[in-house]
């Protein structure tokens, strides 16, 4: 990450990355942990021809970079390609994910070398005798016991040639990843069912198998670190899952992956079978018998013990001490983090205000005793979560899509206050010096409180090993260790209320300050635009949506507030409006698409109605907000995606996000010009019903059953 250091007058150090930007925003400068390479399977290629490349990984010892869901924590390799006219790449193929457990978390990914095809298309007017360079721009997160953003360029020159011909030295090897890849296999029927959710999959000798794990495909759609009781039987395998943000596990459709291995020819090899299952009766003859484990297996543990295999053998004293001291210096380096700058600079401030009023000692002690607080608060709420079986750890509340939500709102509403759009408490400004004065003695404690909470998301050198120890010991080693990392957090800027020395270099106040007081709301607004795309993560496009819709209601309520009762009546009403409308995503109730989609196609359409199956296409857009309101009011109800399923009617969605001229020619053909174009093709053959532009889930189910509802 590229930090713009800024010093501010004697303050020094505690200034450093005033503006920095959130943690991760860019890759960090210096030795890398992966190496990566673009290798073809084809040493020339013919026009027209379609051959496999693969981006390759190697990570350093003791690394590990991350599966398209990446489980508790992390992000998954990306790839944006700059290829020539005419030229195709197609998305990374993923190869199976191992688990990575760390403290009470469980992450996917891969160590070592990995390989990741993707399938790229020549044009059939590639001109032959000429050279192709294939290019494209990677970015990865690489961690340990930190972790660190990176990004390369890979590129590779390739011949046009009449008769394509093979790499020696790589088309065996891509060929050997690609069959490794995780396919579908003939007969692997899947069905979720039951409260706790039951996954049971059939599975050819399933009593041979050891070390047995289910993957999603969806992130946080189930607890990544909770044990999965995998049990065996002549027919197949089940596991038991723990929902994460879906809790109807059990009744809805489930993708991903079951990685295992297998003995064959006296050596165990892996194995991963891709599976869609579907809502049902548990599949018969998988429950007989507990799976069995390698002592090698990173989870094993975890499996044979459950939750309490996560605890770790009582410290030493030296080794406590030794934690102890690393988490205090995590805590002193927490203080220069860009996750707890732009807070720290509020604070210093007011405390430029506060040296002249004689006040900085009794602040310094309010900020000292708002850090400690929430430390030792946090400490104590990871212990309770523990206690009851939680897989938890630092961070563990930005976890909560409506805890990063009110984090952003909050950063946002500094940000605006820091402006001058509004001034907290500004009708009392004349009430009165006493409670001017208990406005500040709070205002100096929720400063260190929300430094805290604000520094949750970084991880400072020193401070993952100390949580690490904190999370798996004893709840009073846990609070020790907790406390030292509160006591280093707060130390530097509460001495420098103590420090007559420093605070006599504090210039005294006077317009400057209102000049850096508004140039602090931009890294607040900086904090904010981070924590929106962590939410982003969480509860995808409609979170998003859904926020920025809060930052627009919660402004136009706050200017509202200055011109009379009337209208701040009508700003408070449009909140709760737009709160109405949004509340779902930001508190992580489900509120994805449920009903399984393939994309659209004519020659799709026409494959699927030879086979006697209904058909309902759904024209729509990133952008179209209709679109996106019908997804959410009708097509993503858990009803509509049994009907579907009960109908045996298939859902394809033609995207037109980016300009597509097929899909452009079919709504021409329809009498649109635009999206939504909702088309239902029956069963029993005929023309496609045009639906409202505005659906409702009645209104689809009783299209595609042909009942009254």
């Amino acid at each position: 990450m590229r930090l713009v250091m800024v010093r501010f007058a004697a303050l020094g150090a505690l200034f450093l990355c005033l503006f920095a930007t959130p943690a991760f925003s860019q890759p960090l400068a210096g030795p890398r942990q992966v190496d990566i390479g673009l290798h073809s399977s084809r040493a020339a290629v013919a026009p027209g021809e379609r051959f496999t490349v693969v981006l390759r990984e190697t990570i350093n010892e003791g690394w590990h970079t991350y599966w398209r869901n990446p489980g508790d924590s992390g992000q998954p390799t990306e790839l944006t390609w700059r290829l020539p006219p005419g030229w195709s790449a197609g998305d990374i193929q993923w190869p199976a994910p191992e688990a990575v457990p760390f403290a009470m978390l469980v992450n996917y990914g891969y160590e070592g070398e990995v390989l990741f095809p993707i399938e790229v298309l020549a044009p059939a007017n590639a001109r032959i005798g000429s050279n192709v360079t294939l290019t494209a721009d990677a970015y990865w997160l690489v961690c340990s016991d930190i972790c660190i953003p990176e990004e390369g360029t890979v590129s590779l020159t390739l011949p046009i040639a009449a008769q394509g011909r093979d790499d020696p030295q790589w088309a065996p090897r891509i060929a050997e990843a690609v069959a490794d890849l995780p396919r579908r296999a003939e007969g692997a029927a899947a069905i979720t069912a039951g409260s706790p959710a039951r996954l049971s999959v059939a599975l050819a000798d399933a009593r041979r198998i050891r070390n047995p794990r289910f993957f999603p495909f969806e992130r946080d759609v189930m607890e990544a670190a909770a044990a999965q009781s995998p049990r065996v039987g002549s027919t197949g395998v089940s596991f038991t899952l723990t929902p994460g943000v879906r809790d109807n596990l059990g009744e809805a459709t489930l993708d991903g992956l079951v990685v295992y291995e297998v003995e064959e020819g006296g050596a165990w090899i892996r194995r991963a079978v891709e599976i869609s299952a579907q809502p049902g009766d548990a599949i018969v003859g998988t429950q007989d018998a507990p799976a069995t484990f390698s002592a090698d297996y990173p989870l094993a543990e975890l499996e044979g013990a459950g939750a309490a295999a996560l605890e770790a053998p009582a410290m030493t004293g030296v080794a406590l001490l030794v934690a102890i001291g690393l988490a205090f210096l995590g805590g002193l380096i927490l203080n220069v983090m860009p996750c707890v700058l732009p807070v720290l600079s509020v604070k210093a401030l007011a405390f430029a205000g506060g040296v002249q009023a004689g006040e900085a000692r009794r602040h310094g002690l309010l900020y000292f005793a708002g850090v400690m607080a929430t430390f030792l608060a946090l400490a104590g709420v990871l212990i309770a979560l523990r206690g009851a079986g939680e897989a938890v750890g630092w961070g563990f509340q930005l976890q909560a899509p409506w805890v990063t939500s009110l984090l952003a709102l909050l950063f946002f509403v500094i940000g605006l206050n820091l402006l001058g759009v509004f001034e907290f408490g500004a009708g009392a400004q004349n009430v009165g010096s006493g409670l001017a004065s208990k406005n500040g003695d709070a205002g100096a404690f929720f400063t260190g409180a929300l430094a805290v909470v604000a520094a949750t998301p970084c991880t400072a050198p020193f401070m993952a090993t100390a949580i690490g120890a904190a999370l798996t010991q004893s709840s009073l080693a846990t609070l020790l260790i907790f406390a030292a990392l509160g006591l280093g957090f707060a130390l530097p800027l509460t001495l420098l209320h103590f420090a007559p020395g420093l605070q006599k270099l504090v210039p005294k106040p006077g317009p400057w300050m209102e000049r850096v007081r508004n140039v602090l709301a931009f890294p607040m607004f900086a904090t904010a635009v981070w924590l929106t795309w962590v939410l982003t993560e969480q509860a995808g496009a409609e979170g998003t949506i859904a926020l920025l819709a809060l930052f627009v209601a919660v402004t136009f309520l706050i200017l509202s507030s200055r011109w009379g009762r009337l209208w701040l009546a009508f700003g408070v009403l449009q909140l709760a409006i737009t709160g109405a409308f949004v509340w779902r995503p930001l508190l992580g109730v489900e509120t994805e698409q449920v009903l399984a989609s393939e994309p659209w196609s004519a020659a799709r359409v026409a494959e699927l109605r030879s086979e006697g199956r209904g058909v309902f296409v759904n024209f729509t857009a990133a952008w179209c907000v209709t679109c996106k309101v019908n997804e959410v009011a009708a097509l993503s109800r858990p009803q509509v995606a049994r009907t579907f399923t009960e109908e045996n009617v298939a859902y394809l969605v033609g995207d037109w996000t980016n300009r597509n001229d097929e899909i452009a020619s079919e709504l021409a053909r329809h009498g649109r010009a635009g999206v939504p174009l909702y088309l239902f093709y029956p069963a029993g053959g005929g023309e496609p019903m045009v639906l409202p532009q505005m659906l409702s889930e009645d209104l689809v189910l009783e299209t595609i059953s042909g009942d009254p509802q």
